[in-house]
């Protein structure tokens, strides 16, 4: 038994439990072509009095349109800052969860709301959201260093809530039996 790997797994359980999604959306992906999940990620400050750092970003998720050995991997890009972390998501998703064939891509920019607290800027995109009826973006939190964790996160648990309709949707379309 390798006890290592074990380490790795709680290690990343421990970084994994410290993102929050703060507001998530109530769309399935599409089953066939891309789909779009917009988000705004609040980073809380590495010193206290600090700003937190606010973006706003899209991960798109695609599907190949037809699957060979060369696609059939998750692709992921633009989640880690870090090689190290990037490494870890890599180890553990391998074993936990199928996500094949899947290019996900995030793309974030800065955002004009500045704040040191990150309960504040939450409460400020909500009522921002909610005035608006915006109901396709989500609001995600991390602690510092840990803003691609937590866009990952969610992005894995909007693919794994889309799994059933996706399935549902090929079998009536006569894609499985």
């Amino acid at each position: 038994m390798n006890f290592h790997e074990f380490d790795r797994e709680n290690h990343f359980r421990e970084i994994w439990d410290s993102v929050s999604i703060e507001r998530t959306v109530p769309y399935t992906l599409f089953t066939f072509g891309d789909s779009d999940l917009e988000y705004y990620l609040i980073v809380d400050a590495e010193q206290p009095g600090e700003p937190v750092e606010v973006s706003r970003g899209v991960v798109k998720v695609a599907r190949p349109m037809l699957i060979t050995p060369h696609n059939s991997e998750p692709e992921f890009r633009n989640f880690f800052e870090e090689s190290e972390l990037g490494g870890m998501v890599d180890f553990v998703l391998s074993r936990t969860a199928a996500f094949s064939n899947l290019h996900i891509e995030n793309k974030k920019k800065k955002t004009e709301l500045m704040s040191d607290s990150v309960e504040e800027v939450v409460a400020r995109l909500n009522k921002s959201l909610d005035s608006q009826d915006e109901d396709r973006i989500a609001i995600l939190t991390a602690p510092f260093g840990l803003g691609g964790v937590v866009v990952l996160r969610y992005t894995t648990d909007r693919i794994m809530e889309s799994a059933p309709g996706n399935i549902q949707e090929l079998r009536e379309k006569g894609f499985l039996s």
